[in-house]
């Protein structure tokens, strides 16, 4: 079954392998104490900075993972490949960011603009 973006679920390939992701509100939660944010407005201001780490991307997939239900930890994610390398991973977080905060579809702006990107170099 495709994951469902409505629901803010986003599909990913690591290790070879189909996972889902989703920030649930736990896993948003985890991530507000990660980031030492107080709210979801906050987290969100964080993570539309265009400033994310690859420890901040290692810590996003790691919640995203267990939203979903695996009980995959940071140390795991870290370990973990894409075929893309790198590029990948920062399009799986940018993704599971416009699901999460974008309204689940992305849609454009006025005349044809781009819409805004969880971070620079999404795109």
């Amino acid at each position: 079954m495709p994951a469902n973006r409505r629901r803010g679920e986003v599909e990913a390939v690591f290790d070879g392998r189909p996972r889902r992701l989703v920030l649930t509100l736990g896993a948003l939660a985890e991530l507000e104490s990660a980031f030492g944010v107080d709210d979801l407005t906050a987290l969100a201001e964080r993570l539309e900075s265009g400033r994310l780490s690859a420890r901040d991307a290692t810590t996003i997939l790691a919640a995203g993972l267990r939203g979903a239900g695996d009980d995959a930890s940071e140390a795991d994610v870290a370990r973990m490949t894409h075929e893309d390398g790198a590029a990948g991973f920062v399009a799986a977080v940018a993704e599971l960011l416009q699901v999460t905060f974008g309204g689940g579809e992305a849609s454009g702006g006025e005349a044809g603009e781009d819409p805004k990107t969880p971070f620079p170099g999404t795109r």
